[in-house]
């Protein structure tokens, strides 16, 4: 014969539902709190994606520098950029090569209460000047 299971109490108690529900709660807050991360990153990359485009589309507005420089600044888009240039020293000299100036761009962008800022350098070569004779 076998022996006999006491009659007692089938299911979960109140302790073990208070339990489950307790970690289930907090997986779901834990799932969450990822899941709005991702969107703000996602947001983030689009804002610093745009302020790339900005910084390209800039620096496409000139192929060379006047001799004086370039100082520029403006907004787009909520975006606000500056442009700077100074001569670039190099050791190389000859009758065709231009001086070089290192171009700055700065696009900065306010994110809710965070001011957020992209920058890029880049070389460019001084415009020479028309020659003479020509129009």
């Amino acid at each position: 014969m076998s022996p006999r299971r006491p009659r007692g109490q089938r299911g979960l108690t109140l302790l073990e539902l208070l339990v489950a529900f307790a970690i289930m709660a907090l997986s779901l807050g834990m799932l969450y709190r990822a899941m709005g991360g991702s969107a703000r990153s996602v947001a983030d990359v689009d804002r610093y994606q745009r302020a790339v485009v900005l910084a390209q589309s800039l620096l496409s507005l000139r192929d060379a520098v006047p001799e004086q420089g370039w100082n520029q600044s403006g907004e787009s888009g909520g975006y606000q950029w500056q442009i700077a240039s100074a001569p670039f020293a190099t050791d190389v000299k000859g009758p065709n090569i231009p001086p070089l100036h290192e171009v700055n761009i700065l696009i900065t962008w306010s994110d809710g209460t965070r001011t957020r800022s992209f920058e890029v350098s880049t070389l460019r070569p001084q415009r020479r000047p028309p020659e003479a004779g020509r129009s």
